[in-house]
């Protein structure tokens, strides 16, 4: 009895050290891929997601904004921020939300100004 009742314990152990090495396989998997996606983006622009707490791609989801043009960004900014303002009815939540999705989309069309003036400032060789 006692021997049956070991074979279950030691089999039961190793079912749930493979299920969590193969989670843990996983994690690193998707924390790889997160680390070169925001590779790809550059370093000044994930240094601003971290600051503002939204990536890119949420900020413009957020003020509905498909590429990054001043004109688009400030129009649905101001029609957001008018209609979550709270004496109209809106919310103050969303209305925090649509001015930090506005933060941080003029820091990334401030980093792609510096960008641009940066490469065509480059030394032709």
């Amino acid at each position: 009895m006692a021997k049956y009742l070991a074979q279950i314990i030691v089999t039961g152990v190793q079912v749930v050290g493979r299920a969590f090495a193969r989670a843990l396989r996983q994690e690193f998997a998707a924390s790889r891929a997160a680390a070169d996606a925001r590779g790809r983006a550059g370093h000044r622009s994930a240094a601003a997601s971290n600051l503002s707490g939204l990536s890119l791609q949420e900020a413009q989801q957020i003020l509905n904004v498909s590429k990054l043009s001043p004109e688009e960004v400030q129009k649905n900014y101001e029609h957001l921020f008018k209609v979550n303002d709270k004496s109209v009815g809106g919310s103050f939540y969303l209305q925090s939300k649509v001015v930090r999705a506005k933060e941080r989309l003029d820091e990334e069309l401030k980093i792609q100004a510096q960008e641009d003036r940066e490469k065509g400032q480059k030394p032709h060789t």
